[in-house]
């Protein structure tokens, strides 16, 4: 009886130590447009609190995080999205417009309230129309706690916001991808470090072959590279978010050796490499030590993967202090893979392992297989993007609350396919290229391991297949594979890693080939699966999922309160 006491005692003061040490972080934030100088031309952009990107959000795991949202904006609702934030127990604040909540419409405030429950690198931005595209977007790092230390041992700290920029704005591009014929929205103009990159001039001029001036910039212009200062001898460690509307990247750092130690909030198992790749969703902690000749300067670059570049190089500098933070590294910066070098990017991304001893391992079965194929469709002319030939559309109630009050008429409840068909010639343009639109949900019983396989095809144009960044709301998911061509299940399964797969909440799949994830459905609410790329979610390429939403509770009536479940926010301030 005693030995019981000791260990409920020993319980009791533990949990008690750690809501102590637990904190409430609190933030009021307004949400406008101002205008802009992101790269040396006039915009506008999405601000908060009249910060572009928005301010940097740093906690420890077990704080509660409070943001007192205001809508500024004149005409559109927004949300915000906690990219790689589980959500457990608040799924109504994931920020998912017409999935988890409703739009907040403008001059009207939002309480997101959620506990930051893993450490790692992560980052927020805005998940209505196309509102990252318009710069709504920030950091958001979570640390371990005081008395944990991380599995790898570094001296200082920086953090790098990727994103690209055009001149057109947002809305423009929503307008020519909605239009008949089809207007695509072209490659960025400039690819952006921490919201700051150069259009009209360049860093490294004096290396080009084109007559381009050399920037000349004040440190306290808008579009002035932000310098990253560093000590010799030290090791760093490099937090990295890509946040991109549709570039895929390659960052190098000239003539530094770069470790990757985390992916996506996770541990991996460490491995080196000169450059890496990086997919609009995804996130990283990678070390590098400042071991080069202290007397120079040195480049952090940018490149566009996986399209045809007509964007520059996005370029900042590595400042081995003492040298002046203006004086140019003696090289010109690093070049990048080939942009179509598929391979390479393809070695990169099996490069990834869990931690042994600290990744988890996935269940060795899973209870559900569910293919999605990944295609360009049309629909009464216009071009959309399709899932196993749906794609889809929101209705006008968020689905949380009309699946958790059984609503009549808010979507279509017909159960999506599982699959497509096996006669699918995935090289080829499909013969019907017509779609359909739908908002069906799968519904996922609860606590079981589902397998999804994202198949990859050939677009409406002859020899183009895209590369398609996925990301998982609510979940991470352990990734088992890849492949090339039509997934086999035969012969494919048979190669998954069951062993040590690294846990991701973004995964790619290439050009005509194919992904593999596990994830068990063990968080109640309901979730986007979606491409990253802005413009292809925009037009249909997602996924909704459901999962135990009868357990969902505490849901703020402001979080539904739209289309069909408005009528039922009279009384209760919670349902």
């Amino acid at each position: 009886m005693s030995s019981l006491l000791g260990i409920f005692l020993f319980l009791y003061l533990f949990l008690l130590l750690s809501s102590i040490s637990a904190k409430n972080r609190e933030y009021k934030w307004k949400v406008e447009y101002l205008h802009w100088c992101p790269d040396g031309v006039d915009g506008i952009v999405i601000s908060i609190n009249g910060q572009f990107p928005g301010p940097t959000i740093r906690a420890t795991v077990g704080d509660t995080i409070f943001v007192h949202l205001t809508n500024n904006l004149p005409t559109e609702g927004v949300v915000i999205h906690w990219h790689g934030i589980s959500q457990i127990g608040t799924p109504w604040a994931d920020g998912a417009a017409l999935i988890s909540q409703c739009p907040i419409n403008p001059g009207e405030a939002f309480l997101y309230k959620f506990k930051v429950d893993k450490a790692g690198t992560y980052f927020y931005h805005g998940h209505y129309g196309m509102q990252r595209s318009a710069g709504l977007y920030g950091s958001l790092i979570v640390e371990v706690p005081k008395d944990e230390k991380e599995a790898f041992h570094y001296d200082e700290e920086l953090n790098l916001l990727l994103s690209d920029w055009w001149h057109k704005s947002s809305h423009d591009q929503q307008i020519d991808l909605s239009s008949k014929p089809f207007r695509w929205i072209g490659e960025p103009q400039c690819l952006l470090m921490n919201g700051r990159g150069q259009f009209n001039c360049s860093l490294a001029a004096q290396f080009s072959k084109l007559p381009i001036p050399q920037c000349k910039l004040r440190g306290d212009e808008q579009y002035a590279p932000q310098i990253f200062k560093v000590y010799p001898n030290k090791t760093y460690r490099l937090r990295v978010a890509s946040t991109t509307a549709l570039a895929s990247l390659n960052l190098a750092i000239e003539g530094h050796k770069m470790m990757v130690v985390e992916a996506d909030g996770n541990y991996v198992q460490p491995f080196f490499v000169k450059n890496m790749d990086i997919y609009s969703g995804e996130s990283y902690s990678i070390l590098f030590k400042t071991d080069q000749d202290p007397s120079n300067n040195y480049w952090i670059s940018t490149s566009v993967r996986g399209r045809e570049p007509k964007t520059p190089q996005g370029l900042t500098i590595l400042n081995y202090i003492p040298n002046f933070a203006s004086k140019i590294p003696n090289s010109p910066p690093p070049l990048p893979p080939l942009w179509n070098d598929y391979n390479y990017s393809k070695t990169f991304s099996k490069n990834f392992f869990g931690l042994m001893g600290l990744s988890p391992k996935p269940p060795t079965r899973q209870n559900r297989r569910i293919l999605l194929l990944n295609t360009q469709n049309r629909i009464e002319g216009y071009t959309r993007w399709s899932i196993n030939n749906i794609s889809l559309v929101f209705p006008t109630t968020p689905y949380l609350g009309s699946i958790k009050h059984g609503i009549n008429n808010a979507f279509d409840t017909k159960s999506p396919p599982n699959t497509f068909s096996k006669n699918y010639n995935i090289m080829k343009p499909p013969p019907n290229p017509n779609s359909t639109y739908g908002n069906r949900v799968y519904m996922l019983k609860f606590n079981t391991t589902i397998d999804i396989i994202l198949q990859n095809a050939n677009a409406l144009g002859e020899n183009v297949s895209e590369i398609h960044p996925w990301h998982l709301h609510g979940h991470n998911f352990w990734v088992l594979g890849y492949g090339d061509g039509k997934f086999d299940h035969k012969k494919d399964v048979e190669k998954f890693n069951l062993k040590n797969p690294p846990l991701r909440n973004t995964v790619v799949i290439f050009p005509y080939g194919w992904t593999a994830i596990r994830f068990v459905a063990n968080n109640p609410g309901v979730w986007a699966f979606h491409c990253h790329i802005e413009p292809h979610l925009h037009l249909g390429m997602g996924v909704v999922f459901a999962e135990g939403v009868h357990l969902v509770k505490n849901v703020p009536n402001e979080a539904l309160n739209c289309g069909l479940t408005r009528k039922m926010f009279v009384k209760d301030k919670h349902i």
